[in-house]
């Protein structure tokens, strides 16, 4: 007979709701300048970087919200191994 403690819980995932908020964080390291870059989008937020690394955070930002309006999805419905996957296709 299995014990309480050795049962094994079954995890559902949880939902989406249409109030739930997921964000894309970007952020830079290797700034030199002391410019602080702070860039902020529906469903991400960007910060630091030299210009160029801000740049190409900016642009991949934009190609994963494009990718997901393809899809007809918000980034609140897809989960982080499908972000994951999307990213990873870009670069």
């Amino acid at each position: 007979m299995e014990s309480e403690s050795n049962k094994k819980k079954k995890v559902t995932p949880r939902k989406s709701s249409k109030n739930a908020k997921a964000l894309l964080l970007g952020l830079g390291l290797d700034n030199k300048d002391g410019h602080l870059r702070i860039t902020r989008g529906p469903n991400f937020q960007l910060m630091g970087g030299s210009c160029e690394t801000h740049e190409v955070m900016q642009e991949t930002a934009v190609k994963v919200n494009e990718e997901l309006a393809r899809r007809g999805k918000r980034r609140e419905d897809e989960g982080p191994n499908e972000v994951k996957d999307i990213l990873d296709r870009l670069h």
